[in-house]
């Protein structure tokens, strides 16, 4: 489809407007995972929606020694790509046009949840996250809004800043998309070499060994309540553990309901194990939090939970996460 670049919120404003506008807000260099995003902005608006797909690298998200000067440009490409996927509209403007009269002096404010993991990490960075993800919501004024799950924290604060500050939006999460080796896809994979690249595998790695040790737990859990409340019980915990050894069933027979600790642990050896690695990863967090606020689940949670991770490679930091839910079969009884 014929896709059209615009420069200003002026021109935006004039296109007229039948169906809703799906915004899908990026910093360029797109990739699958923004195809994917599109793609389901342009199932949601229909065809007689508009899909805007936002290009603009903002300033205010970068720290001090980020790669702002580094990140890749390549709006010509990013043109394409979106048409491809379904997009009208690529608006990508300039800096002066998000910020005019230069960075602003009254910001959005990521508040408690935007100090934890990434923030702690990046400090400022979600202010100025926020602060331009406001801008754009004015900008494009659109009816809903996609964004990725891989920026769980990301998401988690867009989600709350829609509603304590009563924007009339909605807000879409789309599941992270992953290579095929596993490697969530990100604009930044590019600068990994063929050897960092094995060694950034065990981002996802842990991930998915904390949620095979999940899946092992739930499921013990659901036979156990199948069994008496007996000695004959922990025997049948014990027959079941000896058959799934490769998910160390001694400690998950024995870990109390939701096991976090023990989905930690299966996550950090993986990690550990990298480190070793040449060249080595270097761990920033890896983190169990509740989605609500981002602080570390206790060992007795129920419910939707993050198993987040964070670590560099070489000079490229890289994010990852997946969503588990504890207690899905219920406590054991």
């Amino acid at each position: 489809m014929t896709t059209t670049l615009l420069r200003t919120a002026a021109e935006l404003h004039a296109r007229a407007r039948a169906g809703r506008r799906a915004v899908v807000m990026t910093m360029g260099a797109l990739h699958e995972g923004h195809a994917t995003l599109i793609r389901t902005a342009r199932g949601i608006a229909g065809p007689d929606g508009e899909v805007v797909v936002t290009v603009f690298v903002n300033p205010l998200q970068f720290g001090k020694g980020e790669d702002l000067d580094r990140y890749p440009r390549t709006l010509d490409a990013d043109i394409d790509l979106a048409g491809q996927s379904g997009a009208d509209v690529v608006f990508a403007p300039s800096v002066d046009e998000v910020y005019p009269g230069g960075e602003p002096e009254v910001r959005i404010t990521a508040g408690p949840m935007g100090e934890r993991l990434e923030g702690s990490s990046r400090p400022g960075h979600f202010d100025g996250m926020l602060t331009v993800v406001a801008k754009l919501l004015h900008l494009t004024r659109p009816d809903l809004a996609l964004y990725g799950q891989k920026d769980a924290q990301q998401l988690a604060l867009i989600r709350r800043m829609v509603r304590d500050l009563n924007f009339g939006v909605e807000i879409v999460g789309v599941p992270t998309v992953r290579e095929e080796d596993g490697l969530a896809l990100s604009s930044r994979n590019r600068y990994l070499s063929a050897a960092e690249r094995r060694t950034a595998l065990a981002l996802s790695g842990a991930l998915f060994a904390g949620q095979d040790r999940h899946a092992a737990q739930e499921a013990l859990r659901a036979r156990a309540r199948e069994v008496p409340a007996t000695r004959a019980r922990a025997e049948a915990l014990s027959a079941i553990g000896e058959s799934r050894a490769a998910a160390d069933t001694h400690a998950v027979a024995t870990a109390v309901p939701g096991g976090p600790a023990a989905v930690r642990a299966a996550a950090r050896q993986v990690l550990d194990e990298a480190a070793r690695l040449d060249p080595p990863l270097a761990l920033d967090y890896l983190a169990l939090v509740d989605p609500s606020d981002f602080t570390e689940i206790g060992d007795d949670f129920t419910g939707d939970a993050v198993l987040a991770v964070a670590a560099r490679v070489g000079a490229t930091r890289l994010i990852d996460n997946i969503p588990l839910t504890f207690g899905s079969f219920g406590a054991a009884s």
